[in-house]
């Protein structure tokens, strides 16, 4: 992680450490921190739920009930730098993420990210978690 990377983060934990303290939601801090930060939203939701990509792994494998072969933090990274680079996460890890950060999973996604799914995808994900 670059230093400005790294400077990224703490400035996100701090804020949305402040502003879950103030009763503000995990969806109202990711787009308070994408006023600031132009990351992806899946990346801003791990900040704004205030979860390194570690924490956020072991959620996943927690919640998916397996072990390192689910989600490795190298997968997670390219899941938040797609589409400019990185692979696409599926539904099913969409809906995952989703329920470790609280939130919708077609929040996790900027509206023409969601449009590169099937019609049927976009509808289970705006449908929110199973």
């Amino acid at each position: 992680m670059t230093s400005t990377g790294y400077q990224t983060l703490l400035d996100c934990r701090r804020r949305s450490r402040y502003l879950r303290q103030h009763g503000f939601t995990i969806d109202q801090i990711a787009i308070i921190l994408a006023l600031d930060h132009p990351a992806s939203p899946l990346r801003l939701y791990r900040h704004a739920a205030g979860l390194t990509a570690a924490q956020t792994v072991d959620a996943f494998h927690r919640l998916a009930a397996t072990t390192g072969a689910g989600l490795r933090e190298s997968r997670l990274y390219d899941h938040e730098t797609w589409p400019q680079t990185g692979r696409r996460p599926s539904v099913h890890t969409l809906h995952l993420l989703a329920r470790i950060y609280g939130t919708q999973p077609a929040h996790l996604l900027t509206p023409a990210m969601l449009a590169t799914y099937t019609p049927r995808d976009q509808h289970a994900l705006r449908q929110g978690n199973r």
